[in-house]
C-alpha cells in the first residue's frame, strides 16, 4: 500500500463535489426560469404555488355526481 487512506479528505472531496453539483443545478433552474419569464411562457408545475379554489380531478364533494 503506497499511502495510508485519508478518509476525512475523501469525505470532504465528496461533500464538496455534491455541493458544487447542487449549486450548478440551482443556477441552471434559475436561468431556465428567467428565460421562460422573459419569453412570457406560463410557469411549469413545480414553479408556482397552487391557486386557491382550483379543484383537482376526483376531489369532488360527496353527493355531486
Amino acid at each position: 500500500m503506497a499511502f495510508k487512506p485519508n478518509y476525512n479528505q475523501q469525505r470532504a472531496e465528496r461533500t464538496r463535489a455534491k455541493e458544487q453539483k447542487k449549486q450548478e443545478k440551482l443556477q441552471r433552474r434559475q436561468e431556465e426560469s428567467e428565460r421562460r419569464k422573459a419569453a412570457g411562457l406560463p410557469p411549469e408545475d413545480g414553479d408556482s404555488l397552487d391557486e386557491p379554489g382550483t379543484d383537482e380531478p376526483g376531489s369532488a364533494e360527496p353527493g355531486q355526481n
